[in-house]
């Protein structure tokens, strides 16, 4: 289908990307769409200390309105603008990509954390903080009560996050929705992700089986929950590890896949020369890190935006980077998924197009494709216009599958 509509909110199509994932967060309050398009109002593109700057002070100038609120007795208000102050803040971390340096980036990502914690502290919720054992180590997550769900066995969606995204993005994508139609939720950073990535430098692991099954386990042993009712919801790169875990841990009733992502190394390897796919394939790791230092040197935005990226796999070399992406993909094990997925499909994908389709193709039996188009204004990258229609058709499936 032909695109209805071309308007943008930037020049620069990452910052346009950004605006419109921040804004179609309005719908849930965790943004509000005059203040953010004055923020940005006027920064060209490229320039990327002025993006920055824009995204942290917006997040600054709300978080001490809602200190301010928070002072005077005025809960409501306050707690409003910690969540929107916290997605702000989200924003500037992901900004911090591009610039030379990363000195900004812990201190931003805990304004962050500190106003998210700020709204849970304040928001008329029922909010328990917890720690999911891992390995050595536990995964902090956030368990919301859904007021709603009565006095029984309670249904839960696990909310899984994607490579770079807030706390914040997962309340809007899938939380609020959940609560509304009484599910309890469960978010938490899981390995390359938020604080276990800024502050104790645990990075991805390809095999999410490892991460989402301690993740049921621990769903399973709280009071009150519904066991034949635990779903599944990954946004973004976050869409390949659900469907991963899938394949080798079939007891979550249902699971959402928004969109699917067959294999992540696509957004990476399609955008190298074919010489250097040349040299990965033929193991010329030497002669691939220098030419890749080399083109480093002639673009330090593209320099400052791989070391953002490549942080989270814990990785160092240019070839070990891209060979440790390589293992991020389900093409060999989606067949063996039992539970029933539901994969969105958006119009104009631009990180991994087609490979929602090419996801439900390798699972055909148990998966459903729903297409999101430019038509209803829900293009491109996990809707970011359209949560609202998101969150009906995924949740109504849901409900469907489950039975409620």
């Amino acid at each position: 289908m032909a695109r209805t509509h071309e308007f943008t909110f930037s020049g620069d199509p990452d910052f346009d990307f950004e605006i419109r994932t921040t804004i179609g967060q309005a719908f849930s309050g965790a943004a509000d769409i005059g203040e953010v398009l004055a923020a940005v109002q006027g920064i060209r593109a490229k320039d990327h200390e002025g993006w920055f700057a824009a995204w942290r002070g917006l997040g600054d100038r709300i978080a001490a309105e809602a200190d301010a609120a928070a002072a005077a007795g005025h809960t409501v208000s306050a707690a409003s603008a910690y969540l929107r102050a916290a997605s702000y803040y989200a924003t500037a971390v992901n900004a911090v990509a591009s610039l030379p340096s990363d000195e900004d980036l812990l201190p931003t990502f805990r304004s962050h954390r500190a106003a998210w914690d700020r709204w849970v502290d304040l928001v008329d919720l029922d909010i328990d903080r917890v720690d999911i054992p891992y390995d050595e180590t536990t995964m902090p997550g956030y368990w919301f009560r859904s007021g709603l769900a009565g006095g029984g066995p309670r249904p839960v969606l696990v909310v899984v996050n994607g490579s770079d995204g807030a706390l914040t993005g997962l309340w809007s994508s899938a939380v609020s929705g959940a609560l509304r139609r009484g599910y309890d939720a469960l978010v938490f950073d899981g390995p390359g992700q938020q604080s276990l990535l800024f502050e104790h430098g645990i990075p991805f692991r390809p095999y999410w089986e490892a991460v989402l099954t301690p993740v049921l386990e621990f769903v399973l042993a709280r009071e009150g929950v519904d066991a034949e009712r635990v779903a599944l919801y990954g946004i973004s790169q976050g869409g390949n590890w659900v469907p991963r875990a899938l394949a080798f841990e079939h007891r979550f009733a249902a699971a959402v896949a928004d969109p699917g992502v067959v294999d992540v190394s696509t957004s990476w390897t399609e955008h190298l020369p074919a010489n250097m796919r040349a040299l990965l394939k033929d193991g010329e790791d030497a002669k691939f890190d220098r030419d890749m230092e080399l083109g480093m040197k002639f673009s330090p935005d593209l320099a400052h935006t791989w070391r953002f990226r490549a942080r989270p796999y814990g990785t160092t070399g240019y070839a070990e980077t891209m060979r440790a992406v390589l293992q991020y993909t389900v093409e060999d094990v989606a067949s063996r998924i039992t539970t029933p997925l539901l994969i969105t499909d958006p119009e104009h994908e631009q990180f991994w197009p087609g490979q929602s389709e090419r996801l439900a193709a390798l699972a055909p039996g148990v998966s459903m494709l729903v297409s999101f188009t430019a038509a209803e204004g829900a293009d491109f990258h996990v809707q970011p216009l359209a949560r609202a229609l998101t969150e009906q058709r995924m949740f109504d499936w849901l409900d469907e599958r489950l039975g409620r």
